[in-house]
C-alpha cells in the first residue's frame, strides 16, 4: 500500500512538472578536467549552429565575453534536481549531474525548467544553483543554459541580473504565469532581451493558461532582438507550430522539440535542431541519436530511439524509473524528491518493487550499445 500511495504522490509531482553503477567519481573527475568519461577531450567543432556575437557578450568582471562560441544545436538535457533523504537540495549530487551530462557527450546543460521540478524550489535555491552549475560547466564542451523565468517581467529580471553575473552562455524563459494577454509575454521577452546580449530560448509551455506565445510574437522578437532567436516548442498545434517556424529561418536561428522526446525522431526529419528536455538519465543515449541522425544512420537513429521509447513507455507505467536511473547510474544518492510547490514542500522518495527493478534492468540492458557509461 505504501508503494501504491508513493507511486501516486510521485505521479502528480511529475505531472506538475510539466515535462515529464558508481561511475558517478569517474565522471565527476572527467568533468573536472575537461576530458571525457572515457578518455580524450572533448570539441564543439563541426556543428553547424552556433552561438551568435559571444564577442560582445559581458564576463563576470563587466569586460566583453571572449571565451569561444558554443553550439546551440543537438541534445540539451533539463538536469533533475537532486534532494537528500529529508528534501534539501543536494548541491553536490547536483554539479554531479552536470558532470554527468558533459562527460557523457550531450551539447547543453539546462537548469531549473519544468523537468528540474522549478515549482518545488525557492527563490534562494534557484539562485545558489545557478551558482553552482556556472562554477561547474565553466570551461566544459556543453553549452550551459540558465532558466530565468517568472511570475512576472520583474521577477523574471531578478533571475536574469543573478544569471547574466554569472556569464551563461545562453537563458531560457518560460512566459510570465502571471500574465493574461500576449501583449504581457511580449514586454516580458522584450525586458529579457534588452537585460543580456546573450542567446535566449523562449519557451512556448508554462506561462498563462491556455494562453501560448504564437508563432508570429516569436518570429517578431527574433526580427527585433537577433539573439531572441531560439524556441523550444512544446504548445499544440505541436506538428504545425514547428513547420512554421522552420520556414522563418532567419531570423529564428534554432527550434527544438521536448516533450520527454516523445515526438524527437519525426522532429529531427522534419528539420529541428535538437531537442531541450529532462532527460538527464540518458545524456549519451540522447547525444547518440543525435550523432547518427547528422551522420545520416536513418536506420541506426529509428533502432536507438526505439529502444529509448520502451523506457518512456515504462515511466508511464512504473513511476520512479528515472530517479532509480539516476542513483543506478551514480549521479544521485537517492531517489528522493519534492511535491507541495516552494512554500510548502513535502519530500517523498521512490522505492521500486522488485519486479518493477527486473523490468527496468531488462529494458535498460537494450540501450547499452549506445551508451558511453552502462552501468
Amino acid at each position: 500500500m505504501r508503494e501504491l500511495r508513493v507511486e501516486r504522490r510521485y505521479c502528480i509531482a511529475m505531472l506538475n512538472r510539466r515535462e515529464f553503477g558508481r561511475t558517478g567519481l569517474a565522471a565527476f573527475a572527467a568533468f573536472a578536467t575537461g576530458r571525457s568519461v572515457h578518455g580524450g577531450s572533448r570539441s564543439a567543432e563541426g556543428l553547424a549552429l552556433h552561438v551568435d556575437g559571444s564577442a560582445s557578450l559581458l564576463g563576470e568582471r563587466g569586460e566583453p565575453d571572449k571565451r569561444p562560441s558554443k553550439p546551440m544545436r543537438g541534445a540539451f538535457m533539463i538536469l533533475t534536481t537532486p534532494f537528500t533523504a529529508s528534501g534539501e537540495v543536494d548541491w553536490e549530487d547536483l554539479a554531479r549531474e552536470a558532470a554527468f551530462v558533459d562527460g557523457c557527450g550531450a551539447h547543453g546543460i539546462v537548469w531549473p525548467q519544468g523537468s528540474s521540478g522549478v515549482a518545488n524550489l525557492t527563490k534562494a535555491e534557484r539562485m545558489r544553483g545557478m551558482e553552482v552549475l556556472a562554477a561547474a560547466a565553466r570551461g566544459r564542451a556543453a553549452t550551459l543554459v540558465l532558466g530565468v523565468q517568472g511570475r512576472d517581467t520583474a521577477e523574471m529580471l531578478e533571475y536574469a541580473e543573478r544569471a547574466e553575473a554569472l556569464a551563461p552562455d545562453a537563458m531560457i524563459a518560460m512566459p510570465p504565469s502571471g500574465a493574461h494577454a500576449l501583449d504581457e509575454y511580449r514586454e516580458y521577452f522584450r525586458a529579457l532581451a534588452r537585460a543580456t546580449a546573450r542567446p535566449i530560448v523562449v519557451q512556448t509551455s508554462g506561462g498563462a493558461r491556455d494562453l501560448a506565445p504564437t508563432v508570429d510574437l516569436i518570429v517578431e522578437l527574433a526580427s527585433q532582438f537577433p539573439h531572441v532567436a531560439y524556441v523550444k516548442e512544446e504548445s499544440q498545434p505541436l506538428v504545425e507550430r514547428m513547420k512554421a517556424e522552420l520556414t522563418h529561418r532567419p531570423p529564428l536561428k534554432g527550434v527544438f522539440g521536448a516533450s520527454l522526446g516523445s515526438g524527437w525522431l519525426y522532429e529531427m526529419r522534419l528539420g529541428l535542431d535538437g531537442v531541450i528536455t529532462g532527460m538527464a538519465m540518458y545524456p549519451d543515449l540522447m547525444a547518440r541519436i543525435w550523432t547518427l541522425h547528422e551522420q545520416g544512420d536513418a536506420d541506426a537513429v529509428r533502432d536507438a530511439y526505439g529502444k529509448f521509447l520502451l523506457m518512456r513507455n515504462l515511466s508511464q507505467q512504473v513511476p520512479g524509473v528515472d530517479l532509480y536511473l539516476l542513483k543506478k547510474r551514480g549521479v544521485f544518492k537517492t531517489t528522493a524528491f519534492r511535491t507541495g510547490g516552494a512554500a510548502a514542500w513535502k519530500v517523498d522518495s521512490i522505492e521500486l518493487s522488485p519486479g518493477a527493478i527486473a523490468e527496468v534492468e531488462y529494458r535498460f540492458a537494450a540501450l547499452k550499445p549506445y551508451l558511453k557509461v552502462t552501468s
